[in-house]
């Protein structure tokens, strides 16, 4: 893995958009899962600061700009410091 890069699915479990890194595996296989607007399906794509990533959650779409490598999975306050939403309210236009 490169400096200053982050496997997805250790993102999206360090994030907090998964409750186990295995869930994130799951969701990056299913082939929903957007790195700057390429489709992903390896898990072990790498996320650097500035990667725009989309992804299916429930009946919301996300879309999240990465603005900090997360070296642990920390409390909500913490993991939420490590990206922004892109779309205001989490909801995607159907």
């Amino acid at each position: 893995m490169a400096e200053g890069s982050i496997r997805l699915d250790r993102f999206l479990w360090f994030a907090r958009f998964a409750k186990t890194r295995g869930i994130a595996q799951k969701l990056v296989d299913s082939g929903h899962v957007r790195v700057d607007g390429k489709p992903v399906s390896k898990a072990s794509q790498p996320v650097r600061i500035g990667s725009v990533v989309g992804l299916p959650l429930g009946d919301r779409v996300r879309i999240v700009r990465v603005e900090a490598l997360p070296a642990r999975r920390g409390p909500a306050p913490e993991a939420r410091a490590c990206y922004t939403d892109l779309v205001g309210d989490g909801l995607a236009a159907h």
